[in-house]
């Protein structure tokens, strides 16, 4: 089997990634749910920071499979994370996939906006209508002086409700009750 590896996701020791992700509400222009996208199958692992991640590209039927352990390096903070990760072949996947945990699903579309590369993520199932964008910057002055783009509705980088693995226990619901009793910066 074929990986479909990206330098985004390649065997990782421990490193930094600095984000900030903002609620959308539907793919900007000119991305549709027809352009070409990643499928992510991220099962968090109970009890633990690992999450065993299944990438599928729909236009080749390559799958990737990977065990990542990430987390913040601030406590309240998710604008720098640690993660490691390795990728596994399909025995090794086996092993892990006996684990139990609940299960994340998206479409990963990607779209550069000069000068940074957008990530856009569609969530699947029981959160289907949570769409969200994220920015990846080489440092913290872009990140902190980064604007938000028009398209963004809030920004919920902090927010610990919209946390990787908080999503994964979380409902559409949960997650429109927690925005009604946050208080965002509006953006665009």
């Amino acid at each position: 089997m074929k990986s479909i590896i990206s330098p985004a996701m390649s065997n990782k020791t421990l490193e930094t990634t600095l984000k900030r992700h903002f609620l959308i509400e539907a793919l900007p222009e000119p991305l549709s749910r027809a352009s070409s996208h990643l499928q992510i199958f991220d099962k968090y692992i109970d009890g633990t920071r690992f999450r065993l991640r299944q990438v599928r590209d729909p236009y080749t039927s390559k799958w990737t499979r990977l065990l990542q352990q990430r987390h913040p390096i601030k406590l309240d903070e998710h604008t720098a994370v640690k993660v490691a990760e390795m990728v596994l072949d399909d025995a090794e996947y086996a092993v892990f996939e006996r684990s139990t945990g609940q299960e994340v699903r998206i479409n990963r579309y990607f779209h550069d906006l000069e000068p940074y590369t957008y990530e856009f993520d569609v969530y699947l199932g029981r959160l289907w209508g949570l769409n969200t964008a994220a920015v990846r910057f080489v440092d913290v002055d872009s990140m902190v002086q980064f604007e938000p783009p028009p398209f963004a509705v809030a920004e919920v980088t902090n927010q610990p409700e919209f946390a990787a693995e908080r999503l994964a226990n979380a409902s559409l619901d949960d997650l429109r009750e927690a925005i009604g009793q946050m208080h965002f910066d509006h953006a665009g």
